[in-house]
């Protein structure tokens, strides 16, 4: 089984990929996630009342920062020239919370998994920080990758 995975070398070794060989080609990928909250959280959130400030403002701009610093955060991650990091945000009122969207892209050799899923967590823990004041019940659910373009592996849409 470890002989398959990339980040391990023939002794079982932690080591970072070697792209150099790889093309540059365009790469996407775009990863979701789930807030859930009181009701009465999501009103204070939409409303604009949160004592904080703007709460999705605040989450759009750490999702972005994240994806940005996101080979400083997760080991044998590659820096990446991102070229867009967009973070959006959908209410929903049944079940009560908010999905948080993420798309990245780079025109590089390695694929923009990690951006996308590291910017959703990132934006997610702040909408948490932001009104865990008024609901430390909140939780997280669903942080997925939804699709990926480029790369050798190709296309992938769940």
């Amino acid at each position: 089984m470890t002989a398959r995975l990339s980040h391990l070398n023939e002794k079982g070794e932690a080591r970072m990929v070697d792209v150099s060989a790889k093309d540059i080609t365009a790469r996407t990928a775009r990863a979701e996630g789930f807030v859930s909250m009181d009701p009465a959280t999501l009103e204070l959130i939409l409303s604009g009342n949160a004592p904080k400030g703007d709460v999705l403002a605040t989450a759009r701009v750490a999702g972005i920062m994240a994806a940005k610093r996101t080979y400083e955060l997760i080991p044998l991650c590659h820096p990446l020239p991102l070229s867009e990091v967009t973070v959006d945000f959908a209410p929903s009122h049944e079940p009560p919370g908010i999905r948080v969207e993420a798309t990245a892209k780079v025109d590089g050799k390695t694929g923009v998994e990690m951006e996308a899923l590291t910017a959703v967590s990132i934006a997610c823990l702040t909408i948490y920080d932001m009104v865990k004041a008024v609901d430390r019940a909140m939780s997280f659910s669903g942080i997925r990758l939804m699709e990926k373009t480029g790369g050798r592996s190709g296309h992938f849409k769940r």
